[in-house]
């Protein structure tokens, strides 16, 4: 009897541990397996936050596009040498005089390995407020980081930048090279320009639909205003997804 009751309380045992045991993994929400926190680091695909610094917001400027309309240009730095991001979540704050709130915006972002990457988000409404400040911010929880140790894109080589047109109507054009044997296709191409001081007196982007194979196009920015005080630096800047 003895026996027959060991074997029973043997066979329960078992039975409630194959019932019960879930087998440890990266989204179990506990630390276990040798991972570094919660569902990170060690075998797990994402990495912990103590293991990376966090995204830098360089600037945020909100610049005046009409009546009613602001557009926000923006750039964030990715110090990581190996370690990516990708789709990081982003809120911009807009505020008028006397810290007013006027319009919360959100989007996403990616990080690849130290990066530096613009944002530009045209014709934001502010309704009656003028934007006078605009913050964007990233929770340093929100990026899922990876690790990628070099930056795998293609990217295009911006030269020949030149400014043209009128003061009331000015256009920029720049030259993009494609060294690799790949076309590239609907390529997103941002552009900042710096006045003396360095600050970012107007922003705009484009999409170039086609660079050859080991070949060239043209990206071409206008506007229907004049810049708010003379150009001293052009930045074009190709905004090429993570894969």
């Amino acid at each position: 009897m003895f026996i027959l009751g060991a074997v029973g309380v043997g066979f329960v045992a078992i039975l409630t541990i194959a019932t019960f045991y879930k087998t440890p993994s990266c989204s179990d929400g506990k630390q276990n397996q040798g991972e570094l926190g919660i569902d990170c680091g060690g075998p797990c695909p994402y990495l912990c936050t103590t293991q990376v610094y966090p995204p830098t917001v360089l600037f945020t400027k909100a610049i005046p596009n009409g009546a009613g309309r602001v557009d926000i240009a923006a750039s964030v730095e990715n110090v990581n040498a190996a370690a990516a991001a990708k789709d990081v979540p982003y809120t911009v704050t807009l505020y008028g005089a006397d810290q007013v709130l006027v319009q919360q915006v959100t989007g996403t972002v990616d990080l690849p390995p130290s990066s530096t990457v613009p944002v530009f988000i045209p014709g934001i409404a502010s309704g009656n407020q003028q934007a006078v400040h605009a913050f964007l911010t990233i929770d340093p929880a929100a990026p899922r980081w990876f690790t990628l140790t070099s930056d795998p894109r293609v990217q295009p080589v911006v030269s020949n930048t030149t400014l043209s047109g009128s003061d009331e109507s000015p256009r920029i054009d720049a030259t993009l090279s494609n060294a690799s044997v790949t076309a590239l296709a609907n390529v997103p191409m941002v552009v900042f320009v710096h006045n003396a001081q360095g600050d970012v007196i107007a922003a705009s982007q484009t999409v170039v639909p086609l660079i050859p194979p080991q070949g060239q196009a043209t990206a071409t920015f206008t506007w229907n205003g004049a810049f708010s005080s003379v150009p001293a630096a052009i930045e074009v800047i190709p905004v090429i997804p993570l894969p």
